[in-house]
């Protein structure tokens, strides 16, 4: 295997290539992780000395002190709270530092000379990657980072167009689906949709799921029973008691997240309609609290600490040079049926 010369100095993704490994087992075992078979290290480490890697001082000094920055606005939800978990866990094992930023405000979201001064201070503290939790990255903090070489991933970013970022979401079409068609087999018709806000591409997604199973099944979806607002117990609570007090109401509630879904049981019981007798009820995300509520609800999972794991992994990589093989990476959505849905009642 032939050395390459000063001109061609050898990547970590030639390592990868050459070992027969992925790019972030490479960086694993550039990192130290504990988390690599012995053999997979020795061959790693072999073909490292075989080409003449070298990582730079700055790499070779990250092992320790590196440190990541997660973006976020909200902390007080279980969604974000176990993708958070994740996070964290993978961070840990990486031994990189966790650092939890608000998204920047003004004059550093509009301010392309603040935002540059912003990431500047984040790379000199160490920092060498941004993971953005749900949030809108400005503008101006993204060419800012793609100009000082910061990589951005973000988890369930609110516009998926982006290309300038990598970005880690679940498969949201196809999650709405199939909780809309879960119901639709215990005999429901006339279903209704509560979700996040028309301005979150996940929350869009998972609507087009629920239109989508409601057209396969020849069913023209009613107006009247679609609502739209943010992903909050609250939001729930105020639509739930809105389409339950509807004269023909709806008897089965798909719902975007499990916080709308907690609101919808409760105006529910509010009500006095009786969950799954009168009525079926589905979240999404599979957050812990499906398990406490009552009754325990049907959730779309989201692997939402394997979400907050990948991102980790891949802004690591990307910051060691090592590009992902996709620009938009998607877990795949399974249903949890628990006692929150039932069959049609009789009329």
């Amino acid at each position: 295997m032939p050395r390459r010369g000063r001109s061609e100095r050898a990547t970590l993704a030639d390592v990868a290539r050459l070992a027969g490994v992925s790019p972030t087992t490479a960086s694993k075992v550039l990192n130290g992780r504990s988390d690599v078979g012995p053999k997979t290290r020795e061959l790693v480490l072999g073909v490292m000395a075989e080409i003449g890697y070298k990582p730079t001082a700055a790499r070779h000094e990250q092992t320790r002190d590196r440190a990541l920055v997660t973006m976020l606005d909200f902390v007080e939800s279980r969604y974000a709270g176990t993708v958070l978990q994740g996070i964290l866990v993978a961070a840990t094992s990486a031994q990189a530092e966790l650092l939890l930023r608000l998204p920047p405000g003004e004059p550093i979201s509009t301010n392309h000379t603040a935002a540059r001064a912003w990431v500047e201070e984040q790379k000199a503290s160490g920092v060498v990657g941004v993971i953005a939790l749900a949030v809108a990255v400005p503008d101006a903090v993204l060419l800012s980072a793609e100009d000082l070489e910061v990589p951005v991933v973000t988890i369930d970013p609110i516009d998926t167009t982006e290309s300038r970022v990598v970005s880690i979401g679940a498969t949201n079409w196809a999650g709405g689906r199939s909780a809309t068609e879960h119901v639709i087999r215990l005999g429901h018709r006339r279903i209704a949709w509560v979700g996040g806000p028309l301005g979150s591409a996940p929350s869009v997604e998972r609507f087009h799921g629920y239109q989508a199973a409601l057209d396969s099944a020849g069913i023209t979806p009613d107006r009247t029973l679609i609502r739209h607002e943010a992903f909050s117990v609250e939001a729930g609570l105020r639509h739930g008691r809105d389409v339950l007090s509807l004269d023909e109401r709806p008897t089965a509630v798909v719902a975007g997240n499990d916080e709308i879904a907690v609101g919808v049981l409760a105006a529910a019981k509010e009500l006095h309609i009786a969950v799954p007798g009168e009525l079926s009820v589905t979240g999404f995300d599979d957050t812990p609290q499906t398990e406490w509520t009552t009754p325990r609800l049907t959730s779309v999972r989201q692997p939402l600490v394997g979400m907050g794991r990948m991102a980790v992994e891949t802004v690591l990589g990307m910051a060691d040079g090592v590009q992902p093989a996709s620009r938009h990476l998607q877990l795949a959505t399974t249903l949890s049926v628990r006692d929150s849905t039932g069959p049609v009642p009789s009329t």
